[in-house]
């Protein structure tokens, strides 16, 4: 948590990984609540925070979990720098802007969520009577969990994500089939960006848990990367072989548009379809529609990212590339016969392959 990042949510995560099981910023949390003591704690000290406290001593010692578990018996707030290496101030008042408005009761708890709304920077507080830990980072408050209630929820949406990438691979592999048979509607290709999009939307919740967890979530993670795979380049692929070109608009700009729609709009093909600005704006949901050859050849072994750049520029267009021979691949700029033959090949096997899976 070197660098304060602008994103909420961003943020946020940063938070969550420093407080992760595993850190000593956890351990000493852990240790205040053992000893049944509240705790105020401000991550982050700058001019704003130098304003709102009042009284306590400076202090710049190295951080650790006893340290901060002494200081915190003080009647006041504990204040380290931005990395939570180094305890700057203890037994501080913090007075920050009443009019800032706050939605807690308690009085360490409005504080800490005036402060941190106040100064941007993540503050903590360990309630004493209830025993918890809340997060206050900008206008958003989260409370710690224990790791066997993450574990349960990550793992329920980890079910949930295999049963979505096996519709993916399913939904992928048709699509493949009807590319090489030059039969893709506006239809086929709003289901697979469809199944990318929810399948994108899991693995984001379960990466949060994993954040979460700290060391308790490294098999969590390695089921993560090995369900996940190549789904991001996918996506990629899919929506360079049938939006970009079509207007001045970037990869970044179409992910975005298809992020921000609701779970509800995700569900409409045609909404999807405008977004993608296809045939017929996604109304025409048969309308027949054919890809550049862009997520084909990235399944082509060993081909670098500039020659199938090359190709597709030489190209345009899938079926154009599927029927290409030899000589006429050798014709774009850096591809050698060993290349070509390469290129021909790969494809031939997977037209064959993508053939047979549909039809048998």
């Amino acid at each position: 948590m070197a660098t304060t990042s602008s994103h909420p949510d961003e943020l946020l995560r940063e938070t969550l990984a420093a407080v992760a099981p595993g850190t000593e910023l956890r351990d000493g949390l852990e240790r205040i609540l053992r000893g049944r003591t509240g705790a105020l704690i401000v991550l982050g000290l700058d001019q704003t925070v130098e304003q709102i406290c009042s009284g306590g001593f400076a202090l710049d010692v190295d951080f650790s979990a006893t340290r901060l578990r002494e200081l915190s018996k003080m009647d006041g707030a504990v204040v380290l720098d931005r990395g939570a290496t180094r305890i700057r101030r203890a037994a501080v008042q913090l007075l920050p802007d009443p009019t800032i408005e706050t939605t807690e009761s308690g009085t360490r708890h409005r504080t800490a969520e005036r402060v941190a709304k106040q100064t941007g920077f993540p503050v903590i507080s360990v309630s004493q009577s209830m025993r918890i830990v809340a997060l206050y980072v900008g206008g958003q408050r989260h409370v710690l969990e224990d790791s066997d209630t993450i574990l349960g929820r990550a793992n329920q949406a980890l079910a949930t994500l295999e049963r979505y990438r096996a519709r993916l691979d399913e939904v992928s592999g048709t699509l493949s089939a009807l590319e090489i048979e030059d039969l893709v509607t506006v239809r086929d290709v709003c289901s697979v960006v469809q199944r990318l999009e929810m399948v994108g939307r899991i693995s984001d919740e379960i990466a949060g848990y994993v954040i979460e967890l700290g060391v308790d979530g490294r098999l969590l993670a390695l089921q993560l990367d090995e369900l996940i795979g190549d789904v991001g380049s996918d996506r990629e692929f899919v929506i360079r072989d049938y939006v970009l070109g079509r207007k001045d608009r970037t990869l970044a700009d179409v992910q975005s548009e298809l992020s921000d729609l609701t779970s509800q709009q995700l569900l409409d093909m045609s909404q999807i379809g405008r977004i993608l600005d296809l045939p017929g704006g996604g109304d025409a949901l048969d309308a027949a529609v054919a890809p550049h050859g862009y997520r084909l050849l990235s399944k082509v072994p060993r081909l670098p990212s500039t020659t199938i750049e090359r190709l597709v520029g030489h190209f345009s267009s899938l079926q154009k590339l599927l029927a290409a021979s030899v000589d006429d691949l050798m014709s774009v700029e850096g591809v050698g016969e060993q290349r070509a033959r390469t290129i021909r090949e790969g494809l031939s096997r997977l037209a064959e392959s993508s053939i047979l899976e549909r039809y048998v």
